[in-house]
């Protein structure tokens, strides 16, 4: 697949000035889990577009309790990467194709004592973590190509999100076999007259 160019379209009855948020969820995980606000739109206003691109590549770190994290490694599904001790501290490495499933990327930790916290990015923003993966553990992650993409407040990019916003937002957009498109945001509005937003693709463009 190739990197999709989006852009975000407000023709919302919007007065609030609401923030757009867009995730993925991580496939092994419970469907109500905490999940990542990889992407935050803000200050959108009606008949205003943000364009941005959700990119194919990911790459995967490893922090620890004490706030450090290893470099940045590009990460492609089927991939397993070790937490290991060297000389200098612990390093993130990749090894091999030996993830559980061709579907997944996983992280395990290898070292001898020290739970460790497994990160994925995509466009240099974090798109999901695994906390607390404890030695001889291993976290896994898996995406669809679909985004969920919904209106809400108070969410900061690049933070978890707590169940109870998740559970608002309903609104899942494939992107499978997508080269660009507009997301078009429609609905909302003051007052009792006031209906769902609305998220809907248009002038898709298919690879």
């Amino acid at each position: 697949m190739v990197d999709v160019q989006l852009n975000f379209i407000n023709n919302s009855n919007d007065r609030n000035n609401s923030q757009i948020v867009i995730f993925q969820r991580n496939q092994t995980t419970s469907y109500d889990e905490i999940a990542v606000a990889w992407k935050v739109i803000e200050n959108c206003g009606q008949g205003w577009n943000h364009p941005f691109v959700y990119p194919m590549a990911m790459f995967v770190s490893a922090s620890d309790s004490w706030g450090n994290y290893s470099p940045l490694l590009p990460a492609t599904n089927g991939q397993l990467f070790n937490v290991v001790e060297n000389g200098s501290g612990d390093i993130l490495q990749y090894s091999g194709q030996n993830a559980g499933s061709l579907n997944e990327i996983d992280v395990y930790n290898a070292l001898a004592s020290g739970a460790m916290n497994a990160n994925v990015y995509k466009d240099g923003r974090l798109l999901a973590i695994k906390t607390g993966v404890a030695p001889q553990q291993k976290a896994v992650f898996e995406f669809k190509p679909t985004i969920w993409i919904g209106v809400t407040s108070q969410v900061t990019e690049g933070q978890l999100m707590n169940s109870a916003i998740i559970s608002q937002i309903n609104t899942e957009i494939s992107l499978f076999g997508i080269k660009s498109a507009d997301i078009i945001m429609g609905g909302g509005g003051p007052g009792p007259g006031s209906t769902a937003f609305t998220f809907t693709l248009q002038n898709v463009v298919y690879a």
